[in-house]
């Protein structure tokens, strides 16, 4: 009641909690690191930006980035350790018409690559 217990004002107070009672906290969280990373550089290289900073980091998307660099998709990359999750500094070449994940990261057997490429992926004549 008006007795001015502690209890009533406790109730009252905005908490983080969604209607079943979940704990919503406030940053969203992140779900795919390499498609957070790809769809960055897709976005700097449409911008026409010389370098791009990519953050968090991950092992897969180290790896990612190695071969697209060794197929000379990107520059130089720049691993910066900030004792957290770490960023990358990519350097742009210009040759990027699209990239992105396929989502849910299918399981593909050795021989089936090329069939599920050419399910996925646009025409071979496309772009050109």
């Amino acid at each position: 009641g008006s007795s001015g217990s502690t209890q009533d004002a406790l109730v009252h107070l905005p908490l983080p909690f969604g209607p079943v009672g979940q704990y919503h906290p406030e940053a969203m969280v992140r779900i795919s690191v390499l498609r957070d990373c790809l769809n960055g550089i897709c976005n700097a290289e449409k911008r026409g930006k010389r370098q791009v900073q990519v953050r968090p980091n991950s092992k897969v998307v180290i790896k990612f980035l190695q071969v697209m660099q060794k197929h000379g998709y990107i520059g130089d990359l720049e691993i910066i350790d900030d004792h957290r999750a770490g960023k990358v500094v990519v350097d742009l070449v210009g040759r990027i018409n699209k990239c992105g994940v396929i989502s849910p990261r299918f399981d593909v057997c050795l021989g089936d690559i090329e069939q599920l490429a050419s399910n996925i992926l646009p025409s071979r004549q496309f772009g050109h």
